[in-house]
């Protein structure tokens, strides 16, 4: 059986995973949220794992959410005439605009963006930090680099400005297709990469409207520098660690996860641990204990959701690699040293009856020994709110609309349902939230269910309720 969990997993599906039995059995492992690549994969081949998806989750009867993922503007350098060239340290190599095919000499770097915005000192880092170049000379169309170390450069290998904010936006043509055609599907979350700035979040967020929620990428230095901004303007972040940790100092990374972690727990919004989780279950049936300490110190954390990419994607153990997680999820969980220490931070509570109420509900259920909390919810923001204060129970979410019980399946201890019926009066609260908590099998003997909503019944931003039931 699954463990009993409050942090969620999100599973990238590819190659090794994406087939209806398999979507099941990550389900049945722990999967919570499925992630689809756009950085791979045709329209078509991203339109039926969706319909796998929907189906599993139909046959289940458990909303699943499903997040797309943005490839954003990827910078490369063009191409060599043999391919490649060797370079020893200390060499010399000017970077240009003109795409005739390179030698030990020069090559292209053809995005004028980069050209225009680097200068003596700045760094250059190519196929994923393999080989570091510092520029030590600039002038119209062209730059020069002197390497760090000996390496090899090759056609088309990715590039990293570190320490620049590149007048880019982070959406291209492709990106715009994309969500175009995700939104079309139906899915939950829409992932933006590339992010440096709050004001590259609001393009994006402009097109997907109330269709689905926008988390922020963080994986560009810069965006660190407007933090708070970013997170502001998103409704979830993503600590992307890929290419995070290639343009930042290896030790820095954990630094700048903790903080980024802390920053969104305070204000509210959900956080994901992304890239490298359990790497070595790609090709291997376990992971080393440094993966195991790693996905623990995020649950430590108190994160809403940590996330594997190639091990589910494209690994020989997709399913062990999603059961393994929850494992460590569940273990870490049951240590009282976790909640000492994700309670360490706390959300800023806002002076609304929401978040009173859901402050009420996490000194009760820390008070009384509590089954559930069981939230009723149109929009999912009340849901929210409570989940952000951490309790020590479930939080059931119970909301009419099916968008939003897939959306909140990426938050920290929800069991999202959809609610067919909306309550006309008390006693049907009551019937309805227990009839939920008995088929999530959470109802303990001598243990209160806490009930929150607005009332009058099906107003919008209204909640003002909290109510103790002993179930019989």
């Amino acid at each position: 059986m699954t463990p009993t969990k409050f942090t969620k997993i999100l599973s990238t599906l590819g190659p090794a995973s994406a087939k209806p039995a398999t979507i099941r059995a990550l389900v049945e492992a722990g999967a919570d949220v499925f992630r689809l690549n756009f950085s791979h994969g045709s329209h078509e081949q991203h339109r039926e794992v969706h319909a796998m998806i929907r189906a599993v989750e139909a046959e289940l009867g458990r909303p699943i959410g499903i997040l797309m993922d943005l490839q954003g503007p990827k910078l490369r350098l063009g191409t060599f005439a043999e391919g490649k060239v060797s370079l020893p340290a200390g060499h010399r190599i000017r970077f240009d605009l003109d795409r005739t095919p390179g030698d030990a000499t020069r090559v292209a770097i053809p995005h004028p963006e980069i050209i225009g915005a680097v200068s003596a000192g700045h760094e250059l880092l190519i196929d994923d930090g393999k080989m570091r170049l510092t520029v030590v000379a600039s002038g119209e169309g062209w730059v020069e680099a002197q390497t760090q170390t000996a390496g090899v450069l090759s056609d088309r290998k990715g590039v990293n400005v570190p320490s620049v904010t590149l007048p880019l936006s982070a959406m291209t043509d492709k990106d715009h297709a994309d969500l175009l055609f995700g939104l079309g599907l139906g899915v939950d979350w829409v992932a933006l990469s590339f992010v440096q700035r709050p004001e590259d979040l609001i393009e994006a967020r402009a097109i997907i409207g109330e269709r689905a929620l926008l988390m922020a990428k963080v994986e560009k230095p810069a965006a660190l520098a407007c933090l708070e901004g970013i997170i502001a303007e998103s409704d979830g972040i993503m600590v992307a660690r890929g290419d995070l940790g290639v343009e930042l100092p290896a030790e820095e990374v954990p630094v700048q996860q903790k903080r980024i972690v802390a920053a969104c727990r305070e204000a509210g919004k959900p956080v994901v641990i992304a890239t490298q989780m359990l790497e070595s279950m790609i090709t291997a049936p376990s992971p080393t204990r440094a993966e195991v300490s790693d996905v623990a110190t995020a649950v430590f954390d108190g994160v809403d959701a940590v996330m594997l990419s190639a091990e589910s994607a494209s690994g020989a153990y997709p399913v062990e690699a999603v059961s393994m997680m929850a494992r460590i999820i569940a273990r870490t969980e049951a240590d009282p040293l976790q909640r000492k220490l994700m309670e360490a931070i706390s959300s800023r509570v806002a002076a609304t009856g929401t978040d009173a109420v859901g402050t009420a509900i996490r000194a009760v259920s820390a008070a009384l020994p509590v089954s559930a909390t069981v939230a009723f919810t149109a929009s999912g923001s009340t849901t929210l709110r409570i989940a952000n204060q951490r309790p020590r129970s479930p939080v059931v979410s119970l909301s009419p609309r099916a968008e939003v019980a897939g959306r909140l399946a990426l938050v920290w201890g929800v069991r999202s349902r959809r609610c067919d019926t909306e309550c006309a009066s008390d006693a049907e609260m009551v019937a309805e939230a227990t009839a939920a908590c008995q088929a999530e099998g959470l109802i303990k003997p001598g243990a209160a269910v806490l009930l929150t909503a607005g009332v009058p019944f099906g107003t919008p931003g209204s909640t003002n309720l909290m109510r103790v039931v002993w179930p019989d």
